[in-house]
């Protein structure tokens, strides 16, 4: 039983906020906006306007350098992997680690080089005929996989592509993914 009256989502936000130390002006900003979330109801529930959390993660495939990416039908755009916490779900890298599994059937996926936040950003997600206009904190990890070829789409309609870094920052037209794409590239082995 929690005796500190905390609500279940804070202490994994809090230490994972808190180990995070954002890189200039604008993840300094959101990751200010992410913190006040901490004081929400649920942060997690996708009905909580106008901002809540999401978890995503690169896939990275060290040994070839490589990234995977999808197409996101809603978003017209390629994106990293990753979602919305499912109710009861609370553990970020958790929520990253089903969308992975789920978005791309690679059933081998961990974190890598370690479990740490890689980049938080705020993203601006435009209305559809069910929701408002709103945005997501979204937590990013790098995850990795071992076994590339296996990858799989989970329809037809969202494609996965294996890109170099370049290549994929190339592909997308998001600049908050060409900066986790930087980050990546940082950690991943020299070619």
């Amino acid at each position: 039983m929690d005796t500190t009256g905390a609500a279940p989502h804070r202490p994994d936000l809090a230490r994972l906020l808190d180990g995070h130390r954002p890189q200039g002006p604008v993840e300094t900003a959101d990751h200010e906006r992410a913190r006040r979330l901490l004081d929400a109801g649920d942060p997690w529930n996708r009905g909580t306007f106008p901002l809540h959390f999401t978890a995503s993660a690169l896939i990275v495939h060290p040994p070839t350098r490589r990234v995977l990416l999808r197409w996101h039908v809603r978003q017209r755009a390629w994106l990293q992997i990753g979602g919305h916490g499912d109710p009861g779900e609370t553990r970020p890298l958790d929520i990253a680690l089903r969308e992975g599994r789920e978005e791309t059937g690679l059933a081998d996926l961990t974190p890598w080089p370690d479990a740490a936040l890689v980049h938080l950003v705020v993203v601006p997600v435009p209305a559809s005929a069910v929701e408002p206009a709103h945005a997501h904190a979204d937590l990013r990890f790098l995850l990795a996989t071992d076994t590339p070829e296996l990858a799989r789409p989970e329809n037809p309609a969202s494609p996965l592509e294996w890109l170099t870094v370049e290549e994929a920052a190339l592909r997308t037209t998001e600049d908050n993914l060409r900066e986790t794409l930087a980050r990546a590239a940082r950690l991943l082995p020299p070619a």
